[in-house]
This record gives structure tokens, C-alpha cells and sequence, in this order.
């Protein structure tokens, strides 16, 4: 197998496990997390290294699972103090886990390849050549197994807890009251973030983890409000992020792994400002259109308050419209035959009065159907229960 093709698996691999857990990172408002586990788990690797002697993956994968969970734990255990909040916490567990681990690594490990370059700053290039051996027979690069390994143990994970995780993350009480412990869901989350993430420091580094973790959950969530085609397209983005920062990188004669997060940064900013439903322009189009409604609405009610024929004057005047915005709304409803034209003003016709009512009934409908849903628990969380995410 060509390196090439090495790299590009290798890199999609990482991003598509990275993507599945960190989408629900993104939906929990835990993204921070992820780059606190990042750290956090230095010591859980040079513990195990200390221990077995070696850098076999399972023992510092497991290792940096542990203290993955105890990094969940401590922040959870200062949050629930009620004298730190959760950003707070983190800031506190991150570094004082980080510089454990950098001081065991600094005393016990400097002269072997576990050093804090390879740990934060792992390079995807080299990964062809790190070889996996059973007895004395190569059986490839090491990452393609670590990394399809992974892959699979989390899409066994968000296949086997799909609707579980869903509940926890959306509406907690009511998983509790199916039986379904938050909790322990939580830390079996959190756990696969620390597998995610230990298992791919050495090909791709932490930094391009935690950016792959958050940036392709993040651009899906600005383009669809379903779970699972979130998840779909946080695993297509962030492959395409791999496979477009390789290319990138060649053509720049550039860091890999640097291409590969500019990549995932660009897709997202391209989203933030395209999306269909939740990008800026589509916000700023929904504005001017809500914008323009209020403004047919507005003359509609006063022409229906005003009399048989309002003069321009008046609706000038009352509000405070210039001439030519007056002549952009009245045409607009004069070419759907709710308003018509007389002598120097304007009049409400039979059919923009029907018009008028059945939006009036249209806007009606959403405060009971919220004060519905505030009043009745069972309705809010069946509603929960049927919307998208």
C-alpha cells in the first residue's frame, strides 16, 4: 500500500471517530472537554509506559482512558460543588493533570519516544513507516489498526447507545424516568472521547484531534437539526477535511496536519455563512422577509381600520415611511389583490381582508401551542421526543 493512501486512510479513520463522539460533545455544550481530555491523559500514558515498559498501544490506551474518566470525574465532582462552574473546573483538572504528566515524562521518559512532541504534536506523514509487528511479522502500519480499531469500537458504541445518548443529551429527566442512567451514559461518552483521543496522538497529534472533534460536529449542526444526519455529515465533512488537507499540503508544501485543520476551519466558515437553515445569510434573508411581512400586515390593518379609501399622506405620515417604500409594499400587495389603488390613496379589497384574517388566526396559533407546551410536561417531552433531534 502507498503511503499516500496510508495517510489519507489513516486521516479519514481519526476524523470519522473524532466526528462521531464529538457531535455529541458539541450538542452537550462540551466541546472544551475534548481539549481538556487531550491533556489531561499525559499522565494516564506515561504511567502505563512506566509500568509495562513499552509502547504498545492497549496499555497507554487504556492508561489515558483512565485518567480520561477521572479527568470527567474531578470536573463533574468541583461543578456539582456549586462553587465552580464547569469552564472553571475544567481550567483547574487541565493543567494540573497536563503538568503531572509532563513532569513524569520530562523525569522518567525524556530519552524515549514518548516525549511531548510526539504526544501533542504527532506528524500524520511518518505514519506509513511506524509498523505494527505480530512476533517477528509486520502486519502493517501501526495506525490503520489503531485507528480502525477506533473507528469501530465507536460506531459500535453510537450504534449499540444510539437512542440512549440521544436522550441523555436532549432531555436527561426523561431518560432517568425510562431508566436509563445519565450518568453512567455520561462516562461511558466520555471514555470513548479518551480512547478517541489517546489512540490518535501519535499519527495526528492532539491539537488536530481536538480540532476534529469539535469544527465537523460543529459545521453539521449549522446544517440540519436531525441527529443522525448530523452525525453523517460531521463524518463526511471530517473526511473531507483529511483528504483535502492532504492535498493542500502537498500543493503548500505544508504541515499535514495543519492543512487538515485549515481545511475543517474553511468548511466551517463556508457553512456559517451558506448554510441553508442556519447560516447568516439565510438568517439575514428570513429577517428582511419577516421584516416585509410586518410591513404588508401593518398597512393591511391600517387600511382596514382607516376606511373604504386611506390617503398616501396619511400612511406616510403615520409611519414615517418614505414615498418610495410606501410604493414598494403597496405594489407588492396590490399585485396579489389584497390592497387596491383609488384616487391619491389606497384601499383594503374582500380578498386581502380574508387574506389579513387568516394570518391573524396563523400568528394566533403559536402562543397556545406554546402556552400548551409549557403548561403540560408530558406534551413538551413527547414533543421532544418526535423533533428532529
Amino acid at each position: 500500500m502507498s503511503p499516500t493512501v496510508v495517510i489519507l486512510i489513516v486521516g479519514s479513520m481519526i476524523a470519522a471517530s473524532c466526528a462521531l463522539v464529538g457531535s455529541f460533545l458539541v450538542l452537550r455544550r462540551m466541546a472544551l472537554m475534548g481539549d481538556a481530555i487531550s491533556h489531561a491523559v499525559l499522565p494516564g500514558i506515561a504511567l502505563a509506559f512506566l509500568w509495562t515498559g513499552d509502547r504498545a498501544p492497549l496499555p497507554m490506551i487504556l492508561g489515558a482512558g483512565a485518567f480520561g474518566v477521572l479527568t470527567v470525574f474531578l470536573v463533574e465532582l468541583f461543578n456539582r460543588s456549586g462553587r465552580l462552574k464547569e469552564d472553571a473546573s475544567i481550567g483547574v483538572v487541565f493543567p494540573a493533570l497536563f503538568s503531572v504528566g509532563v513532569i513524569l515524562i520530562s523525569r522518567y521518559a525524556s530519552q524515549v519516544d514518548i516525549d511531548l512532541d510526539c504526544v501533542l504534536y504527532g506528524e500524520i506523514a511518518y505514519a506509513p513507516w511506524d509498523l505494527l509487528y505480530f512476533g517477528e511479522r509486520s502486519i502493517g502500519p501501526k495506525a490503520l489498526w489503531v485507528g480502525g480499531g477506533i473507528l469501530l469500537a465507536n460506531l459500535a458504541l453510537i450504534g449499540a447507545f444510539f437512542k440512549e445518548l440521544k436522550l441523555s443529551t436532549f432531555d436527561p429527566e426523561l431518560a432517568a424516568s425510562l431508566g436509563f442512567s445519565s450518568v453512567a451514559l455520561h462516562y461511558l461518552l466520555m471514555t470513548a472521547v479518551s480512547w478517541t483521543v489517546v489512540g490518535s496522538f501519535e499519527s495526528v497529534g492532539a491539537i488536530l484531534v481536538v480540532a476534529m472533534l469539535v469544527v465537523p460536529p460543529a459545521t453539521a449542526y449549522l446544517m440540519t437539526d436531525r441527529l443522525g444526519v448530523m452525525l453523517a455529515l460531521a463524518v463526511l465533512l471530517g473526511v473531507i477535511s483529511a483528504i483535502g488537507g492532504y492535498w493542500l499540503a502537498r500543493w503548500w508544501d505544508a504541515s499535514i496536519a495543519g492543512a487538515m485543520a485549515a481545511v475543517a476551519g474553511g468548511l466551517f466558515s463556508l457553512a456559517l455563512f451558506a448554510s441553508p437553515r442556519h447560516g447568516l445569510l439565510a438568517r439575514l434573508a428570513g429577517r428582511r422577509s419577516a421584516s416585509r411581512r410586518l410591513a404588508d400586515q401593518l398597512l393591511m390593518l391600517h387600511l382596514r381600520e382607516g376606511g373604504a379609501l386611506v390617503p398616501l399622506e396619511t400612511l406616510e405620515t403615520r409611519f414615517g415611511w418614505s414615498a418610495a417604500r410606501l410604493r414598494r409594499t403597496a405594489a407588492a400587495l396590490e399585485a396579489r389583490g389584497w390592497i387596491e389603488r383609488g384616487i391619491g390613496g389606497l384601499a383594503l379589497t374582500p380578498k386581502g381582508a380574508t387574506a389579513l384574517e387568516e394570518s391573524g388566526r396563523h400568528l394566533l396559533a403559536h402562543p397556545l401551542e406554546a402556552s400548551a407546551n409549557a403548561t403540560g410536561a408530558p406534551q413538551a417531552s413527547t414533543k421532544k421526543l418526535a423533533a428532529p433531534l
